[in-house]
């Protein structure tokens, strides 16, 4: 469609140093040809060219010192993309990768995903290039303090309700919301995945791994299959990674394989999830050391990977997981997948597929359950605990998980019925890019030129 690609262009020129953002739209566009027509009301009112607009982008300096007194300086993001829904709601990312380009790709995907859940929520993104790793607890402190005396002037309860992502766990939230409640003089639900001490929601830290597993549960129960004797290839060992792998192993499942930043560690008779939990979140330990215990175990330093390829999915099996970051799949790494066999592959972490590796995904027809749908736990328990705050009850873990579960088998039904509706029954990418578009867009319509 011409709208589509016009659109497209202006995007591309906009943005031009931004390619994880035109990645992020791209591949939504080409899931809506069936959908956006010329001279349509879409084109009519401009809802491509709303939709890939931030209604407010937000960047400032942040000044802190570290504990030789040196001051410090880094850069603040908060991209509020999409109120339309609801309120903005999106993580805030800790990571020497942080720039604008990636917390809009985020903010973009965010909007569609918190669609997906069915619940009332706009999306949003933000974070920082501050690197946590090799801080001390007062370094981190001091920096989460001095964001948050720019970013509290942007958020509320009912304006934009932030969360964690990668470098932003309990202690960051902590120190954020204490931050908040310091300046502003209010306890509120202002921040989610805070700690259930201070009002956040049981398994909120589980959410986004556990959504996964029920996602892929969903996909399989489709299929007339189960997560039973399955061998999964998992990226990561961040919550994502290691709470899939948690729920993975309580379904019979056969985990192989997980990551860090200094490699990929690979045991042929799976991996003793318990232990690895314990060294990423007791200990604090890397990978490697897990072959103190188990030295049968293989670990692969990231020095001596494939070119343009991650070792994590090199390996024969049957279900392939990204947990760990955007564009982590390959097109090498795809082939390999295929060749040995993964005919199934579901999204932890957003966007972790590039552009050239669906493609071989496509073609070789893997199912593929897509991050903004998979991924969506995270979220949706995030709702749960503002739902909690406003109306200050406390819900049982148990509570919580029956809802996670109900959620993510609505978000498989609605983009699976999409797919079906579109004549492209079994691709839930299709089905989750128009689903939320959809929702998304009406919303857009309904309110006017805002």
């Amino acid at each position: 469609m011409q709208y589509l690609q016009d659109v497209l262009n202006q995007v591309k020129e906009a943005n031009a140093n931004e390619p994880e953002f035109f990645q992020a739209v791209e591949e939504v566009f080409h899931s809506l040809e069936q959908v956006v027509q010329d001279g349509s009301d879409f084109q009519k009112q401009a809802i491509l060219e709303r939709l890939v607009e931030p209604e407010r982008q937000i960047i400032f300096r942040v000044p802190w010192h570290d504990d030789k007194g040196n001051l410090r300086v880094n850069r603040g993001y908060r991209v509020e993309f999409s109120s339309s829904l609801g309120p903005y709601k999106g993580g805030l990312r800790f990571h020497p990768s942080v720039n604008l380009s990636v917390i809009k790709f985020l903010g973009f995907e965010q909007v569609l995903k918190n669609a997906l859940t069915g619940l009332p929520l706009g999306g949003a993104k933000g974070g920082s290039d501050f690197d946590p790793k090799g801080k001390s607890d007062n370094e981190i402190m001091r920096f989460c303090q001095s964001f948050m005396t720019e970013l509290y002037r942007h958020i509320g309860e009912n304006t934009d309700v932030p969360a964690g992502d990668i470098g932003v766990a309990g202690r960051e939230i902590s120190y954020l919301f204490g931050q908040y409640k310091r300046i502003t003089n209010q306890f509120q639900g202002v921040l989610t995945g805070k700690p259930e001490i201070m009002a956040g929601s049981a398994l909120r830290t589980e959410a986004t791994g556990y959504g996964v597993a029920y996602f892929l549960s969903a996909m399989l129960d489709a299929k007339n299959d189960s997560l039973r004797g399955k061998r999964c290839l998992v990226s990561g060992a961040g919550n994502v990674a290691l709470y899939l792998m948690e729920k993975l192993a309580q379904h019979d499942a056969v985990v192989l394989t997980c990551s860090d930043s200094q490699g990929t560690l690979y045991c042929k008779e799976g991996l003793d999830v318990e232990l690895v939990k314990h060294l990423k979140q007791e200990k604090g330990a890397k990978l490697r050391d897990y072959l103190n215990e188990h030295p049968d175990a293989e670990f692969t330093p990231v020095n001596q990977y494939p070119s343009d390829a991650h070792q994590v999915w090199q390996y024969e099996a049957d279900i392939a997981l990204p947990c760990a970051t955007q564009n982590e799949i390959t097109q090498k790494d795809a082939k390999a997948l295929v060749s040995n066999g993964c005919m199934t592959v579901c999204e932890g972490a957003n966007m972790p597929t590039t552009a050239d590796a669906l493609a071989v995904f496509k073609e070789h027809d893997v199912y593929l359950g897509p991050s903004k749908a998979a991924n969506a736990g995270g979220v949706a328990t995030s709702q749960f605990e503002m739902a909690q705050n406003a109306s200050m009850q406390k819900w049982r873990p148990q509570q919580v998980d029956e809802k996670l579960q109900q959620v993510m088998k609505e978000i498989f039904d609605r983009v699976s019925s999409t797919a079906k509706q579109y004549d492209h029954e079994g691709d839930l990418l299709l089905g989750a890019n128009v689903t939320g578009f959809e929702r998304v867009s009406q919303a857009m319509i309904k309110q006017g030129a805002v």
